[in-house]
């Protein structure tokens, strides 16, 4: 069965840009000030998807993931360690810095529609492949880890000119000082 979730976190006004502060951004580290109980293990509850499905990172977050996840060695990392990790990028990455990762050739649509049509897929951050996916209709879960910050300004989940996308909750939970939200697509 195909589905495509994404996971991101998220400010209270619908900030998705540099939760970690690895961009520099002035805000930037938003989602790290709150503690690690918002943060730490599989915060976006994904458990036997990461053994079935795939992530599929934009490069720029498939590079900062590479400096991450490799070295971890806790069950959550090696679950991240372990899956199949495509990279949607038209430039040039040394696939050798985190194992299982792939490069999703093509046009990235297409490539979801009909490459990965019998997988579930995680999109993790990647802003610019989460907003193509879903004027293209293909997100059928959002998994949002929202903090209690408001930013002001920065790349957000749902960009301005985005049309209505009714979604349906699914489950909210605490997670330290952020919620967990589930939404799915609603029914036409």
């Amino acid at each position: 069965m195909h589905r495509t979730i994404v996971v991101e976190f998220c400010s209270l006004d619908g900030i998705i840009e540099d939760p970690d502060g690895s961009q520099g951004t002035p805000g930037g580290g938003w989602a790290f000030r709150h503690g690690p109980e918002a943060i730490a293990g599989d915060k976006f509850r994904l458990g036997p998807l990461l053994d079935s499905g795939s992530l599929l990172l934009g490069r720029r977050t498939w590079e900062l993931f590479a400096q991450i996840w490799p070295s971890r060695t806790d069950k959550f990392a090696a679950a991240m360690n372990r899956v199949p990790k495509l990279v949607a990028t038209r430039t040039r990455v040394d696939l050798s810095a985190w194992s299982n990762s792939h490069v999703l050739g093509g046009d990235l649509v297409v490539a979801v529609k009909e490459q990965l049509r019998d997988r579930e897929v995680i999109v993790a951050g990647s802003a610019s492949i989460v907003h193509a996916l879903a004027q293209a209709g293909l997100i059928d879960e959002y998994r949002i880890l929202l903090f209690p910050t408001a930013l002001g300004n920065g790349t957000r989940l749902f960009p301005t000119g985005t049309g209505p996308t009714p979604l349906r909750l699914v489950s909210a939970e605490p997670a330290g000082q952020a919620m967990l939200l589930r939404y799915q697509q609603a029914a036409g």
